[in-house]
C-alpha cells in the first residue's frame, strides 16, 4: 500500500535507484531545483539532503527569495521509495502560472499503477491542514495521465497557461 512519509534516511538505496530511473527527465515535486542532488551516493550527502527536505517546511528555514515554504513528501511502498511530492504553502506568480501548490512525480518503473492518483488523495488533508482550503495543482497540455490522476482527485480545470493545465481541488471535503 502506497504512503506518503516524510524524507527518511532509510530510503537511501532505492531513492538512488530511482534517481537513476528518472535519468534527465523532470522529478516534479523533488526539490532538485532548490537542493543539490550530486553525490547522494554518499550517505552524509544523503543524510544532509534529507534534513535540508525536512526543514524547509518551516517557515524560518533560511531560503532564497524566489522559494517557498514547502512540505516534501515522499511515496513509499513496501519500505521501498517509489516517488516524490511536494505542497508548496503559498503561490509565487510562478507557481499561480504553472507549478501550483502541489507537484509529483512517479519513478518511470512505478507508473500506471495508481500511485499518482493515491498520493495526490493523500496530501490534500495535508494540504488542508497547512491552511490551503483550495489546492492548484497543473501538468503539461499533453500529460494525459497526470491529467487523469488530478481530474480524478476532483480537479475542476480553470484554463491553461503557458503551456500548462490549471485545476482546482477543494481540498478542506478531501
Amino acid at each position: 500500500m502506497l504512503r506518503l512519509i516524510a524524507p527518511d534516511i532509510r530510503f537511501h538505496t532505492s531513492f538512488v535507484e530511482a534517481l537513476g530511473e528518472f535519468g534527465e527527465s523532470s522529478r516534479d515535486g523533488s526539490g532538485d531545483y532548490a537542493f543539490d542532488f550530486t553525490g547522494l551516493d554518499d550517505p552524509d550527502r544523503f543524510g544532509a539532503l534529507v534534513d535540508a527536505l525536512r526543514a524547509d517546511a518551516l517557515p524560518e528555514t533560511p531560503r532564497d527569495e524566489a522559494f517557498v515554504p514547502c512540505t516534501y513528501l515522499w511515496m513509499t511502498e513496501d519500505d521501498r521509495f517509489v516517488g516524490f511530492l511536494a505542497i508548496r504553502h503559498e503561490l509565487t506568480d510562478l507557481l499561480l502560472n504553472q507549478g501550483g501548490h502541489i507537484g509529483y512525480s512517479v519513478r518511470p518503473g512505478d507508473r500506471r499503477r495508481g500511485r499518482a492518483t493515491s498520493a495526490l488523495h493523500q496530501s490534500l488533508p495535508a494540504a488542508a491542514g497547512l491552511g490551503i482550503d483550495r489546492v492548484l495543482v497543473t501538468c503539461d497540455e499533453d500529460n494525459a495521465g497526470s491529467r487523469a490522476v488530478i481530474e480524478g482527485n476532483g480537479g475542476l480545470y480553470e484554463d491553461s497557461r503557458f503551456g500548462k493545465r490549471r485545476y482546482w481541488i477543494d481540498a478542506a471535503s478531501a
